[in-house]
């Protein structure tokens, strides 16, 4: 057994009801990790192309990282992968809280999901032993609701991943949940494990992850505990919200679905900052041994909104696609929605995107009162905002269009409502401007996993063996890039939270910690090839599904086409073809069909699938 890992995944074909224990094999986990990496090699090896994303032919997995549930700084996260039925893409979302490490110490470092059940079901991992059970019970119960009737009849001791509603009606930007409020939120695998009629996965466990040498793991996180920097003291302090000011008024923030410029549009952001928010919140929520601690539970709502004490705070994404995308100052209405999305299980981003794109739609004629039930969609119609949501929730009428993402939704609405809907390749925007930095921009537009704001290498920690480049430049950078974000993949499938990499002091803290766990020995060019080859397994696989990164479009109002005028990106226009250009150069891929060269892929380790093309 490889240190760092259980050694096992659990097989569950859903159809057949069949649960198969298997092996995995330490040369696939030092080649891609884990998390991500793990699960994209596995599904890309055993899974037929173009299966429906709905159908049964597509696998949902369950993945953590040799990081999940040891003591290095950050082991809380795990990921769910599958075919995107948002994008067709690749599809991958990263959660954290205590679910990771509790389905590792339940003794399998990864599940997978095959076929369709015949009824609403639920996975049980008790210790080792699984078992597949009915949860018809459960089935139109919310992801509260759910985890409430599962804990009073198995113990409180077990965690829970699940989907409320909007995942069952197989809503494209439906999210999965854990703790009441941690989303693996992106590429709608929510609405796969809808399709699967697989309501939840719940896990108990008390077996402990094996590493290499504990003295020094944990001598290790106790010296770095000191020495964490960056944002960490903001997140300690805030969380996310605590960037909220700071992004509006550096132009970073999404402002009147896209069209808007900062503070100028937006000037009651303050009324949204991260003191607003923590004057709000009862108390701080950390993660799995997290020392930083970002997270938080809110008071009970004393205005029109009722929430009760205990839900989870919004994160800065959330505010920023809910508050000046939508022109919206009302905390409340925020946290309000922060909630519907967790109980519903529906991605914070892509709803405030939807719900911003009905509004401009409103205020073009495009949609009428008749269209929206008497709701006012204008700018900063709390209320209204509201309302609409639960619709989207609950797929009721202009809602029903809506719960599928801007995308489609732009497409059964048409008369030229596609100019408002600000996605790529079907997923809505994050709620930073990729005009704002140039690792944004590549990786919305280079990812496997379109348009992820965790994904961009945007982060630079010291370290890292990087070519000189000039920081405030829109060319050259495409090397520096590649660098970046296949170190960040290798973060993102060890299990580690990205929060507690960027607060590392260097780059070398994240290999020292990942050799206390594993005894490889890794060197960070190590490091950086294991990364190249997740970034390209998640690649090709996509390729194989017929998608082409250099042929997706970027919205002109998301690249600046006709520049701002004023504020602090004035005069910024992407170049998006020379950003994948230089990418695709770095990284040894076509610069027309984007497919990666073999001799590259064998360079690093790849060789079965490069004879494989």
């Amino acid at each position: 057994m490889a240190n760092g890992y259980m050694g096992k995944m659990l097989w569950v074909n859903l159809t057949s009801r069949k649960i198969e224990e298997e092996a995995l094999d330490e040369r696939l986990l030092r080649g891609y990790i884990g998390g991500y990496g793990l699960g994209a090699r596995i599904i890309y090896s055993r899974q037929k192309a173009k299966v429906d994303a709905l159908g049964p032919d597509n696998t949902l997995g369950f993945v953590t990282g040799p990081f999940t549930g040891t003591q290095a700084l950050g082991g809380s996260r795990y990921v769910v992968v599958g075919k995107s039925p948002l994008t067709g893409t690749w599809g991958d979302a990263n959660s954290g809280g205590y679910f990771g490490p509790a389905l590792k110490f339940s003794g399998y470092d990864a599940v997978f999901f095959t076929g369709i059940s015949q009824e609403p079901v639920y996975l049980f991992i008790d210790n080792g032993r699984a078992s597949l059970r009915s949860a018809a019970h459960l089935w139109g119960k919310d992801s509260y609701e759910t985890e409430d009737i599962l804990k009073k009849e198995l113990g409180n001791d077990v965690e829970i991943s699940c989907i409320g509603p909007s995942g069952e009606s197989r809503s494209l930007i439906a999210a999965v949940i854990n703790q009441k409020g941690r989303a693996a939120g992106r590429s709608g695998l929510g609405a796969l494990m809808g399709s699967k009629k697989l309501k939840a996965v719940v896990v108990r466990g008390d077996m402990k992850v094996p590493v290499f040498d504990e003295g020094t793991l944990n001598n290790l996180r106790l010296k770095y505990i000191p020495l964490l920097g960056g944002a960490a003291g903001i997140w300690r302090q805030f969380g996310t919200p605590g960037f909220m000011v700071a992004c509006t008024t550096g132009g970073i923030a999404p402002v009147k679905n896209w069209s808007g410029i900062g503070v100028i549009d937006f000037p009651g952001v303050d009324k949204l900052s991260g003191e607003a928010v923590v004057s709000q919140q009862e108390k701080k929520y950390g993660c799995y041994r997290c020392v930083i601690a970002c997270g938080g539970h809110m008071k009970k709502g004393t205005g029109e909104y009722d929430y009760i004490s205990g839900i989870h705070k919004p994160e800065y994404e959330t505010l920023g696609m809910f508050g000046p995308n939508c022109l919206n100052d009302n905390l409340e209405s925020i946290i309000k929605a922060n909630d519907i999305c967790n109980r519903y299980g529906l991605d914070t981003i892509s709803a405030g995107a939807c719900i911003a794109f009905a509004i401009e739609c409103y205020e073009n004629g495009i949609l009428s009162d008749e269209d929206t039930r008497g709701d006012k969609l204008t700018w900063g119609n709390h209320r209204a905002m509201i309302s609409l949501l639960e619709k989207i929730a609950r797929r009721e009428g202009l809602g029903n269009i809506l719960a599928d993402g801007v995308k489609r939704a732009s497409e059964k609405i048409g008369k030229g409502s596609d100019r408002f809907a600000m996605h790529i390749q079907g997923q809505e925007y994050p709620a930073r401007d990729p005009k704002s930095s140039y690792p944004l921009a590549s990786g919305y537009l280079m990812d496997a996993t379109p348009g992820r704001h965790t994904r961009d290498g945007d982060h630079i920690p010291p370290g890292l063996p990087l070519p000189d480049y000039d920081p405030n430049a829109w060319s050259g950078r495409g090397e520096v890039q590649r660098i970046c974000t296949n170190y960040k993949h290798v973060v993102d499938s060890a299990g580690c939270c990205m929060f507690l990499s960027d607060s590392y002091p260097n780059a070398w803290v994240l290999v020292e910690f990942l050799n206390s766990i594993t005894g490889w020995n890794f060197s960070m060019e190590d490091v950086i090839n294991a990364g190249e080859r997740i970034a390209n397994i998640r690649h090709l696989f996509n390729i194989r599904e017929g998608f082409n990164p250099l042929k997706y479009t970027v919205p002109d109002r998301i690249a600046g086409r006709p520049p701002f005028k004023e504020g602090p990106l004035a005069g910024v226009t992407l170049d998006e073809k020379a950003i994948a250009r230089e990418y695709c150069e770095a990284m040894g891929w076509d610069l027309n069909t984007a497919v990666p060269d073999k001799k590259r892929l064998i360079k690093i380790g790849m060789e079965d699938i490069a004879n494989s093309l």
